[in-house]
């Protein structure tokens, strides 16, 4: 049970430039810093430090070339774009925004790139610190947006001495129901309300949270990156739609062990008013056969065949394609 949080900003670090030592800054900064806080450390202060920036031009073309070129660098995958926003997956895992990278708070020759390994980054910060006889955990933080919300907030990108989650998972609520799913990501939790004291515009890099109870000693923020399997949103609306049909152009066929009839149904009203071929449902499949006779019907037979596959395909239910010279079968389960 936590009765309460203290949250207190750390002024005075002041600008930082490649090779600085953070911990020395910090601690010079803070000197009320004491074991038991939790640091929470913007990662642009940390690249700074860590010399990951990159020299652009001050304006003009040129400048727009450079930062692309550092997005392209620091992109695994595109998620999304939407005009000039692009939103990206880093090599790190992390989904954000033009990978991170930032123009503020630095001279306009340079652009920030995110830590390279922001869990390491804290593990070396916190290794710093404890040598000054300081035991404190570490969180590296930024900004990011959020799916399904607007507005931004803090979020951790690396941290050290501290759980990334709160597991209440096998507990009991209060009204005897066992909690199966609740992760609390708390070292994002504290990373936003450190955010509270820090600003945009303060030049306030750190925070510190005081009064968390940690209990060990962490296994970094990288648990915190979903993996593509459980990732229910990897892509953007528009990108998603044309993935789908660059796969439904190169639909092959494979048969489905049981296709839903319920399923079946969806993928018929969705071409439901579309189609012109003559549609016959079958214990296996669907026969389609052309609507008229001539090259004209039969173009359209291909046509509505295939749009009718791509909708069973929406659905989940593979097809085997049988062409022959009355029309096309699409068999999609083993009759019954």
């Amino acid at each position: 049970m936590i009765d309460g949080l203290e949250i207190r900003p750390v002024r005075g670090i002041g600008d930082v430039t490649a090779g600085d030592d953070l911990a020395e800054l910090i601690t010079r900064a803070a000197p009320w810093l004491a074991d038991g806080d939790v640091l929470v450390v913007t990662s642009k202060i940390v690249s700074k430090a860590e010399g990951r920036l990159v020299e652009v031009p001050a304006d003009g073309p040129d400048r727009e070339e450079a930062r692309q070129r550092a997005l392209a660098g620091e992109t695994a995958r595109v998620v999304a774009r939407r005009g000039p926003t692009t939103i990206v997956q880093t090599h790190h895992g992390f989904v954000m925004a033009a990978a991170g990278i930032d123009a503020s708070n630095v001279d306009k020759t340079h652009l920030v790139l995110l830590p390279a390994d922001p869990d390491a980054s804290a593990r070396a910060l916190r290794a710093d610190l404890l040598r000054r006889g300081l035991d404190v955990a570490v969180i590296i933080s930024d900004t990011m947006g959020r799916a399904w919300r607007n507005g931004l907030t803090d979020v951790a990108l690396g941290a050290a001495g501290i759980e990334a989650f709160r597991d209440h998972r096998g507990e009991i609520d209060p009204y005897g129901n066992e909690l199966s799913l609740t992760q609390m990501a708390v070292i994002d939790e504290l990373s936003a309300a450190a955010e509270l004291v820090k600003g945009k515009r303060d030049r306030v890099p750190v925070a510190v949270v005081r009064g968390y109870p940690r209990s060990a000693e962490g296994s970094g923020a990288a648990v915190l990156v979903r993996d593509s399997e459980s990732d229910m949103f990897s892509l953007g609306t528009a990108e998603a739609r044309a993935s789908g049909l660059r796969a439904a152009a190169g639909l092959g066929d494979q048969r489905a062990a049981n296709a839903d009839p319920a399923a079946v149904e969806r993928a018929l009203d969705t071409v439901s008013g579309l189609l012109t071929a003559g549609v016959t449902r079958r214990p296996d499949g669907v026969r389609l056969t052309p609507a008229g006779d001539g090259p004209a019907a039969l173009i359209r037979l291909g046509t509505d065949s295939h749009r009718l596959r791509a909708a069973l395909a929406a659905e989940g239910v593979p097809t085997v394609a049988t062409i022959d010279d009355d029309g096309t079968t699409l068999t999609f389960g083993d009759p019954s």
